[in-house]
């Protein structure tokens, strides 16, 4: 991984800088919003004061209709803020979601030792969201709060320059100095909360998928104990940031006290002198009472920034680790017509700098519309030679060529529109059958869908089901044997239908005689189409094109 950057949060809204046209105007509508609150209750001071003095209704006639057009407009730009906020700040976050699971899309397949499954899934979900709270919470609020204490600074200097001093300096405390407390106590709680959440998501999920290994080795008792033991962590680091925020709030509203006690106090002095009108002394006195109103929420959004600096620099370690494969920045687009075949020269990959060839010399050509299948013991180089083909590793030596043209010379994503398929750690989504097939293709039609899943022998138990297609198959397919996830992952791949099919390890997990019986399908299925078959299992082959062995990095013919 690369040094961590400095200025996280400021590398995070460069991220975000695409949709800040968008968030212009909601900050916009937010502070006139403030403003118009402030400048409603200011107003209707003056107009009861004055009216106190019964002057003539001319008079007051424009303090009457300001109040009206503030009391209309405060909930007119209050929503506008809303929705304006909103559009805008969702549409950031996910397009900043897309981008961030784009830079993990080429580091998954080759490893993330740094990362943990669970934190990676919190850094896309909860640190993402972060983003949002950035923009929302935190930065449209606080341009709300300090264009409110300006404008309420300013007309206090207009009204009673002896007045505008404490209410700037007293706001400037509460907008400025008690946020900055917050954020500095914050800032060390909110970094180890946000391991222990990470810690407990990655627990969560080793808990919830190495459920009966532990059971078989009798740590279930010590994993849940860890997992409360961190889950206390957070709970009395979550009570020490509310206590901060507390307080924090509480000297909000002593300052609002204090700028209201001392402006009234320096009015009152200027009125006994006759240097300023009994409605402006009102004026101002109501003034610094409602200006502080905007500030309050700014201690929480103080907390909300430690918290949301934390999971940017997560975000950032994340978007800085380096991709195992650099596409050209000339590559022209790949798209072969047809079938391509796939000729594998002298491939030589390593999987460290300085390390023993994972692969040493390989060669082989997956010719269109013959099925290949790969077989070799654990660790022989399958997955590696794999990835190499989806370009999510580098090779040292050798080539591999798509109809003549160099893969290095590609973008990975076309090579991987190219070759594609089942891979070993393809998901089943807590979805219906029908939203787990259309993945693969998102305009397929019925007929399509039962085309590939009558190829894949699904078809008669899809529908059997008391839902037929629109059964929920539970997280990560639990409501189907390994045999049915198997063949509903291969009907997927079929439905994709790529120029060059690829099965990673497609019987993996299931007893003999079921593998026996999906290899058999696998291989009828793909009849005809451009295949590479990967698999540990040398019986039932006999179907297959070619038969090829890698045995210690190299490929021998079987």
């Amino acid at each position: 991984m690369t040094a961590r950057r400095p200025w996280p949060t400021l590398r995070l809204l460069r991220w975000l800088a695409p949709y800040w046209p968008r968030l212009l105007p909601a900050a916009l509508s937010a502070a006139a919003a403030e403003l118009a609150a402030t400048g409603l209750t200011a107003t209707a001071a003056w107009l009861i004061t004055r009216a106190a003095e019964r002057p003539p209704l001319a008079a007051v006639s424009v303090a009457a209709v300001a109040v009206r057009a503030l009391a209309l407009g405060r909930g007119v730009l209050r929503y506008t803020d809303r929705l304006l906020g909103h559009d805008g700040v969702l549409r950031a976050v996910a397009g900043f979601r897309t981008r961030v699971y784009a830079a993990l899309v080429p580091l998954a397949p080759a490893g993330t030792p740094a990362f943990r499954s669970g934190d990676l899934v919190t850094r896309l979900v909860e640190d993402v969201d972060a983003a949002q709270d950035l923009l929302l919470r935190i930065l449209i609020p606080a341009a709300a709060a300090y264009a409110v204490a300006a404008t309420a600074t300013g007309v206090a200097v207009a009204l009673l320059p002896a007045a505008g001093l404490p209410l700037g300096l007293l706001s400037a405390v509460a907008g400025l100095l008690v946020p900055a407390v917050v954020l500095m106590l914050s800032g060390r709680a909110g970094r180890a909360e946000k391991a222990a959440r990470a810690d407990l998501a990655a627990r969560t999920v080793d808990l919830a998928r190495g459920a009966a290994d532990l059971a078989v080795f009798g740590a279930e008792a010590a994993a849940h104990r860890a997992m409360h033991r961190t889950a206390a962590r957070i709970a009395s680091l979550e009570r020490r940031k509310a206590l901060t925020t507390g307080l924090a709030t509480a000297s909000v509203l002593l300052l609002q006290g204090a700028a209201t006690v001392w402006v009234t106090v320096r009015a009152l002095h200027a009125h006994a002198a006759g240097a300023l009108p009994a409605v402006h002394l009102t004026v101002l006195a109501v003034l610094a009472l409602v200006s502080f109103e905007a500030l309050a929420p700014l201690p929480a959004a103080a907390r909300r920034l430690a918290e949301v600096r934390v999971g940017a620099g997560r975000l950032m370690a994340v978007l800085d680790t380096p991709a195992p494969v650099t596409d050209p920045v000339d590559a022209a687009p790949l798209a072969p017509a047809g079938r391509p075949t796939v000729e594998i020269s002298g491939l030589r990959v390593r999987r460290r700098p300085g390390g023993p060839p994972v692969l040493d010399g390989v060669s082989c050509t997956l010719s269109p519309g013959r099925r290949t299948a790969l077989v070799g013991a654990s660790g022989s180089g399958k997955s590696t030679l794999l990835a190499a083909l989806l370009r999510f590793v580098e090779y040292e030596a050798g080539s591999i060529r798509i109809d003549g043209r160099e893969l290095r010379e590609c973008r990975g994503a076309d090579v991987r529109r190219v070759i594609t398929g089942m891979t070993q750690d393809a998901h089943v989504f807590h979805t219906t059958v029908r939203a787990n097939l259309v993945l693969a293709k998102p305009d397929a039609t019925d007929a399509e869908l039962c085309a590939v899943a009558r190829r894949a022998r699904l078809l008669d138990w899809i529908e059997s089901l008391p839902d037929g297609w629109d059964t929920l198959l539970g997280e990560d397919g639990a409501a189907l044997s390994g045999g049915q996830r198997q063949r509903l992952l291969l009907a997927r791949a079929l439905l994709a239908d790529p120029p060059v099919l690829v099965l990673d390890e497609p019987t993996e997990g299931l007893d003999p005689e079921a593998a026996d019986e999906v290899l058999a399908d696998i291989l009828d299925a793909t009849r005809g189409s451009t295949t590479l078959l990967i698999t540990h299992q040398v019986a039932g082959l006999a179907a297959a094109d070619e038969v090829l062995t890698l045995d210690r990095g190299r490929i021998r013919a079987g």
